[in-house]
């Protein structure tokens, strides 16, 4: 098997879907940014001129539009940018593309995928660093994609463009350049389907996107200290492998989930009420939570850090959750 960077992946999952079927389709083409893996795309583009289109910038317009194309017969793969971007389109994401299958009673489809970048960047301060995944999974109606390899970023999208139901799939700018074993054959993976991306017995860590290569760093540095730690990957919160959580918070009967949403009302906020409320007999400690601190998030470097989930607060958490008689 080659290696292949998260970037690259991306860029052929979106070839292999054009390629395949014809009511494929971009609207907007940054799907890796704007940094140097953005040259990724370029074949592409030049590939499929007549199916490629970056449309001025007017986030409400572009939502509506993929919404319009899906209902239509089309299968657009929506690039909104960044995460917070999303909110200039949040009427039509929440309140058309996701609701209009369950109020047609299934006679109207949604297959159009919406894209971000969400998350901690470096310097992208409060208006350009937010997850709003939480919200979305607030919002009855939308698929929730959250890769973290580049192996299963191509499955993910892969699946999210065979999809009849409208999917946000959210991405993380510094996944990018992380690289990985990637089959060059065409593969999807389902929905639903959590990953053990490390097991362990001692302590289950929940950790989604970006986070998740945090936790197998801070599973490393425990492991020097006698702890083997478990990493769950969702994969997708919409829909969720709530089997596969219970069986390995059963299995180590400890629990700590790190996300970078905020910390209430946030991913780890609702995983941990979920395994509160039908696993409480497995826990032999609290749940401990790993979450961006619920401030708006700072431009400067050092503050920014100090609201991150970071190796070393995941660390921290897993020796509280171990302490605990």
């Amino acid at each position: 098997m080659r290696m292949l960077s998260y970037a690259g992946a991306i860029a052929e999952a979106l070839r292999i879907s054009l390629a395949e079927d014809p009511r494929v389709s971009l609207i907007g083409s940054y799907v890796l940014g704007l940094g140097p893996k953005r040259v990724l795309m370029d074949p592409i583009r030049e590939e499929f001129p007549d199916r490629i289109y970056d449309p001025p910038i007017s986030e409400a317009a572009i939502v509506s539009i993929g919404a319009g194309a899906a209902m239509a017969g089309a299968r657009p793969f929506v690039d909104i940018g960044t995460g917070s971007f999303a909110y200039v389109g949040w009427s039509p994401l929440v309140n058309e593309a996701a609701v209009a299958g369950h109020m047609s009673g299934g006679t109207i489809r949604v297959p159009v995928v919406y894209h971000v970048l969400h998350g901690l960047r470096g310097g992208g301060a409060a208006q350009h660093s937010h997850s709003p995944q939480a919200m979305l999974w607030n919002a009855a109606g939308l698929e929730i994609v959250l890769p973290s390899s580049p192996y299963d970023v191509k499955g993910l999208i892969r699946s999210a463009i065979k999809s009849d139901n409208p999917t946000v799939f959210v991405n993380h700018a510094r996944l990018m350049d992380i690289e990985g074993d990637v089959p060059e054959e065409d593969y999807t993976i389902h929905f639903g389907r959590a990953d053990i991306k490390r097991p362990g017995r001692d302590v289950t860590v929940i950790a989604t996107s970006f986070v998740v290569q945090t936790a197998l760093a801070a599973a490393r540095t425990l492991a020097g200290e006698g702890i083997d730690v478990e990493v769950l990957d969702p994969r997708t919160l919409v829909p969720l492998d709530q089997d596969m959580i219970m069986k390995s918070v059963g299995r180590t009967g400890r629990l700590v989930v790190a996300d970078e949403t905020n910390l209430n009302c946030g991913i780890a906020s609702g995983l941990s009420a979920i395994v509160a409320e039908h696993g409480f007999k497995s826990l032999r400690a609290p749940i401990m939570r790993v979450a961006r601190h619920d401030v708006p998030t700072p431009y400067s470097p050092p503050l920014e850090q100090a609201i991150t989930p970071t190796a070393e607060r995941i660390c921290d958490a897993v020796r509280k959750v171990m302490a605990w008689k």
